[in-house]
C-alpha cells in the first residue's frame, strides 16, 4: 500500500465518491462553525428553496465578526447593519434547530477559540466554515477549511461538499526555538522564505522539534496564519499537548470513549515514507 500524508489520509477518510479524473471529490464534512458575517444568503437560499439542514447538531454558530469588543457586552449596537445580522443569525438558528453562542452567552468569543475551547473540534475531523482562519482547527490533528456562503449552502442542506484536492507541502521546523521567539515569528519565517502566495494551492503539514514545543495554542496561531501565504489548510499531527488540550472539555469524549478516541488519535500522522510534492525547511536557530 502507498504511504500516505496526513493530509491524504484526512481527505481518502471522509471522500464519499470521486467525481472526475482532477482530484474533485464529494466530500463529507463532519462539522460546521457559522457566523453571523457569512451566513445569510445560504440561511435565505435554504430557505427560499424550502430545504431543511439536515444534520444541525453538527453547526456551532457563534456572534463573533461585527459585535463591539467592549467589556460590557450589550445587544444594543452602534452599527444597525451589523446588528441585522446578529439578529438574522439568531432567527436562523431558532428556525433552522441550530446551536448558537450569542452575543450575551458566556461561551461567545472569537469562532476559531471558541470551537477548540468546547470540545468541539477533534483530531481527525474534517471542518469546514464560512471564513479563511478556519485553518485553526489543523492544531488539534483536525483539517479545516475556509469556504463561500453558496458552499456554505451546500453543506447546510447536504454535509459535503463538491472539494478539489490540495498538493501537499511540508515544513519543517529543525532545533529548539530560541528564547522569545513565538509561533507568529515562525509563520513569518515561513512567509519571508516562500513569499505571500508561496503555499497557493497547498495543504501544509508543519512538523519539526521547534513545532513539538509549542503550546497548542501557539500552533494554533501557526495554522490560523498559514493563510497568509496562501495555504487552503494547515495542520500538525496530534500529540500529547492536543490529548491533554482536550481532555475534559465540554463536548470532548468520556470515560472509555475518550480512551478509546485517544488511541484512534495516535495513529493520525504521515507515513514514515509518505511523499511530500514540496518540502521546506526551517532552521530555529536562525528564527529572529
Amino acid at each position: 500500500m502507498k504511504p500516505k500524508t496526513l493530509y491524504e489520509k484526512h481527505i481518502d477518510s471522509h471522500s464519499v465518491r470521486a467525481l472526475d479524473d482532477k482530484g474533485h471529490v464529494l466530500l463529507y464534512i463532519d462539522r460546521q462553525v457559522i457566523n453571523e458575517y457569512t451566513s445569510p444568503q445560504a440561511f435565505s437560499g435554504l430557505r427560499e428553496a424550502n430545504r431543511r439542514v439536515w444534520r444541525p447538531e453538527t453547526s456551532l454558530a457563534v456572534v463573533d465578526h461585527v459585535n463591539p469588543t467592549t467589556p460590557l457586552r450589550t445587544r444594543k449596537m452602534p452599527d444597525a447593519g451589523g446588528a441585522r445580522q446578529v439578529s438574522y443569525l439568531a432567527e436562523n438558528c431558532a428556525e433552522f434547530g441550530i446551536e448558537l453562542f450569542d452575543i450575551l452567552d458566556k461561551r461567545q468569543g472569537i469562532e476559531h477559540v471558541v470551537a477548540p475551547e468546547q470540545g468541539f473540534i477533534l483530531p481527525g475531523m474534517v471542518i469546514a466554515a464560512g471564513d479563511s482562519h478556519t485553518t485553526t482547527y489543523g492544531a488539534l490533528g483536525a483539517f479545516g477549511f475556509g469556504i463561500g456562503t453558496s458552499e456554505i449552502e451546500h453543506l447546510l442542506a447536504t454535509q459535503t461538499l463538491v472539494y478539489k484536492r490540495l498538493k501537499t507541502m511540508r515544513v519543517t521546523v529543525s532545533g529548539e526555538l530560541k528564547t522569545g521567539i513565538t509561533a507568529k515569528d515562525v509563520v513569518m519565517a515561513l512567509v519571508a522564505k516562500i513569499g505571500a502566495a508561496g503555499a497557493t494551492g497547498y495543504a501544509i503539514e508543519f512538523c519539526g522539534q521547534g513545532i513539538d514545543m509549542l503550546s497548542v495554542e501557539g500552533r494554533m496561531t501557526i495554522c490560523n496564519m498559514a493563510v497568509e501565504a496562501g495555504a487552503r489548510g494547515a495542520f500538525m499531527a496530534p500529540d500529547d499537548k492536543v490529548f491533554d488540550y482536550l481532555k475534559d472539555k465540554p463536548r470532548a469524549p468520556k470515560g472509555q470513549q475518550w480512551t478509546d478516541a485517544v488511541n484512534v488519535w495516535r495513529e493520525l500522522h504521515s507515513d514514515a515514507d509518505a511523499v511530500f510534492d514540496h518540502e521546506v525547511e526551517l532552521s530555529a536557530a536562525e528564527i529572529a
